[in-house]
Order: structure tokens, then sequence, then C-alpha cells
């Protein structure tokens, strides 16, 4: 114990945290995936998208409808007149009523109905992966909004922090100056830095709120109380920035989506084609009642038929419908390519926080440490006279500068855990979470095979990264270059 005593608190903490991480892991997960969890079961994005899913399967119903026989039934009753100039005499009026039965079978319309069935079951696949990625988008954003309502929790204590300390060094500065031994200046200064701090202290309060606020609209209930910062989601995370986005893009829920979408709209386009082709139909009709079809004294009337019906010219509204269709298709190809390149983006940038933010906050642990002993030493300086208290002072707000900025690097580096995974699909997996989905056979064996998004650029980026050797060498010419400062004379003991 006598040997942990001489470590620096943070690290005492840090090795605390580890002997007891067995029993917090628990705790801390649990907070962040109960907030996950709420979001999905209450957000209305979810709920849009499963809406949108299960409106899709009732398009697919439409469509195969053409594949199956019409059934209508009809009735009227009406007075007729016929003028034969033939006949004598050349006019005759009857009173007509009947009821019967029809019924209608395509037995060809240029593949149309296929099409169609094929173009909804690509839009429902697309409605699928988009409801996919929704959930996925839902728990990063629920995940998000947790870590800052702790981050800002954290900064509100710092903000407090500071402003206790500031109000303590003005009681202070008050009391020297109605002993007599301080300076009127000094009480001004000390009022005007603790101005300052409570304006600080405000800000945070009110950024605090406001993110409670965007908790609660994306989880659907006000934020938990206490919960501890949970450990970063470091499990599952690839070693190299290309096979993290890699694995985005291969499992990215919106670029299958925007293949889906595009082989919709190739299929519509083969859909609008079937209207150049004719249209062929068997019908059946049965109709009993009186007098027929204007003939006095006909009581039953049934035909059977085959029916074709091509269309020549309708004003060249197929052939602009075909175009029309393609464009889209186009457009699909577009959005596709586009939702890739927003992946590789998005996980590119995710992996590199993790890792540049690990780095980082070794660095701002060092300068909090280096700050906080600084400031020890100025206070107590400042105690016996050695320091002014506009060093005092400056030494407090770098303090607690250091102590924010270490505050917003660790739940920064929260953060670009879980937007790495969300960015790979696999952020509820590593919550241990279920996806609320339907399940869909069709996206068990899902490949994108020659759809793949063609403008997606493969290679990788290079590391914004230059040696510390390197800079220590700069550094050392620097002071190579510098004249050495000239030793102070000794003066002769009189």
């Amino acid at each position: 114990m006598k040997r942990f005593a001489l470590l620096p608190n943070r690290v005492v903490s840090a090795l605390a945290l580890m002997l007891t991480m067995g029993t917090a892991q628990a705790q801390v997960d649990g907070a962040l995936k109960k907030s996950v969890e709420s979001a999905l079961a209450s957000n209305p994005d979810v709920a849009a998208k499963l809406n949108a899913y299960k409106a899709s399967n009732d398009a697919i119903d439409v469509a195969r409808a053409g594949w199956l026989p019409r059934v209508d039934l009809f009735a009227g009753a009406g007075r007729e007149n016929d003028r034969i100039t033939t006949r004598n005499p050349q006019s005759d009026t009857v009173n007509r009523s009947g009821i019967g039965l029809s019924l209608t079978q395509v037995l060809w319309d240029g593949l149309g109905t296929k099409n169609e069935v094929t173009r909804t079951g690509h839009e429902r696949l697309a409605r699928y992966f988009e409801l996919i990625d929704a959930t996925e988008q839902t728990a990063l954003e629920a995940a998000r909004a947790h870590y800052d309502v702790l981050r800002f929790r954290r900064l509100v204590q710092l903000a407090e922090d500071n402003y206790v300390q500031h109000k303590y060094a003005a009681l202070q500065i008050q009391s020297r100056f109605k002993a007599g031994v301080g300076r009127g200046v000094d009480v001004e200064q000390a009022n005007a830095r603790l101005a300052l701090a409570e304006s600080n202290l405000a800000t945070e309060q009110a950024n605090l709120h406001d993110v409670m606020a965007r908790y609660q609209r994306v989880v659907g209930e006000a934020p938990p109380t206490g919960a501890p910062l949970a450990a970063p989601l470091k499990q599952a995370i690839p070693a190299s920035a290309n096979e993290a986005v890699s694995l985005a893009v291969s499992r990215s829920a919106a670029v299958s989506a925007g293949i889906e979408s595009m082989r919709a709209a190739r299929a519509a386009v083969a859909s609008r084609e079937s209207a150049y082709q004719p249209r062929i139909e068997a019908r059946l009709r049965g109709e009993g009642g009186k007098n027929l079809e204007g003939i006095r004294e006909q009581t039953r009337n049934t035909t059977a038929e085959i029916v074709l019906n091509w269309n020549l010219y309708n004003g060249g509204a197929d052939q602009a419908r075909v175009r029309q269709q393609v464009n889209a298709m186009s457009q699909a190809a577009d959005l596709r390519d586009k939702a890739c390149r927003d992946v590789r983006q998005t996980a590119a940038i995710a992996y590199n926080d993790t890792r540049k933010l690990t780095e980082q906050l070794a660095y701002l642990d060092r300068n909090t440490l280096s700050i906080e002993k600084a400031r020890d030493a100025y206070r107590q300086q400042f105690d016996i006279g050695q320091r002014s208290l506009l060093d005092l002072l400056n030494a407090e707000n770098e303090l607690y500068t250091a102590k924010r900025s270490y505050a917003n690097a660790e739940y920064d580096l929260g953060i670009s855990y879980v937007r790495a995974h969300a960015a790979m699909n696999q952020l509820l997996a590593q919550l241990g979470l279920a996806r609320p989905t339907p399940n869909e056979p069709a996206a068990d064996n899902w490949s994108a095979g020659q759809d793949t998004p063609g403008r997606c650029p493969t290679t990788s980026l290079p590391q914004a990264t230059t040696a510390r050797a390197d800079l220590d060498a700069r550094a050392e010419r620097i002071m190579a270059s510098v004249p050495a400062p000239a030793p102070k004379a000794v003066e002769p003991k009189k």
C-alpha cells in the first residue's frame, strides 16, 4: 500500500477500476444498454421504418394479384330505345333489367405482372435494410446521447469546482485587503475571474439541459441519474483501418438498401416496357334478367371469349415512362454509390478517432497532472508572497481547461468506439441486444452480386503522423542554433 501511495491519484483510481472491472462492467454496460434498448422500443424513426417495411409486404400482394382472375358482379335496370330504319316499326322501346357475373383472367401482359412482383420484392428488401440501418443509427444516437449526458454532468462538476476555487481565491484576497496587506486591484481581478467562472458554470448547466432534452427525444424518457462512465466498447474492433472500412462497406445496411432500390428501379424499367406488347385476356360472362341487351324476351346471356388488345399509339406516353424509369434507375445507382462513400468516410474517421484519442488521453493525463502540480506550487508561493495573484488565477484557469479537455477526450473516445461499431453494423451485437426486426428469409443469403457500388474509392488514406524522433530532432536543431546563455558572474565575498 505504501508503494501505491506514491502514485498519482488518477493512476490509483485507474488501478482500482481495473481491480473492480468484473463487478462494475455489468453495471456500466447495463446503463448504456438500457438507454439503447429504450430508444429502440419507443423511437418514432424505427417505428416509421417498420411500418414502411410492412407496407412493402402488402405491395407484393397487390402485384401478385395480377396473376389471379378478376371476378365482378354487376347489375342494372333501365329503358332502352332502338331505331332500325329497315324494320317496321322503326323504333322499339323496352324496359330491361339484369344481374350477372364476369370473370377475367390475364393470359399475357408482356411480363408486366412478373416484373411488378420482382420490383416490389426488391423494394421490400430495400425497406428491410433501411429498417436495419434505422435501428443501428438509433442505437448510435442513443449511445451518443447517453455519453453526452454523462459528459456534461462531468463538465458541470468541473465548472462547479472551478467556481469554488475562484470563490475561495476571491474571499482570500478580500480578507487580505480588509487586513491592509492586499491591494484593491487584486480584489477587482479576483472578482473578474470569479464572474468568468460563474459564466462558465452557467454555460455548462445550459449545455447539460440541452443534451438531456436530446436524450429524451432519442430515448423517449429522462436520462438516469448517477450512471457511471461506461468502459469503451473495444471488442471486435479490427486491427487496421483498411479492414474496418472494408467490413463497414460489406456489412452496411444503407449500401444494401441502395442496391435493392437500384434493382427495384431496374425491374420497374422492364415493367414499363411491357406496355409495348399486346395484352391477352380470357373472359367469361353470364347474365340473367329481363329483355337483356334490349332484346325482348331474352332472359339469359352467356359469353366466353379470348380478347387481345394491343395499343399502337398513346401519344408517346409509354416511351416517356420508360425513359423516366431509366433515369430513376441511374439516380438509384448514384444514391447507392453515395451511401458507400458516406459509410467509408464514417468508418475511417471513427476508426482513426479510436486510435488517436487513446494516444491523446495519455498526453492529456500528463498535461493535467503537471498543471495540477504547478497550480499547487503557485498557491503555496502565493501564500508566502513569491507569486502574484494573476499567476495563481491563470494557473487555476489552465487547470480547469486541462481537466475539461481530458474529460471531453475521455467521452469522445467512448463515442468513437460506438461510432466504429455502428459503421460496421455491429453496435447492437456488442451491446448484447437483439435487433428488433421481423424475419426476412430473402435477406439470409443476400448478396450484392454484380451491383456493388461502382464509384466508391477503395484506396487507403495515408496516416497524418510524423515520427516523434523527427520532431525531437527539429527541436534539437533549433536549440543548437540559439546561443547558450552566459554564466552568471559570481560576486566576490566582502
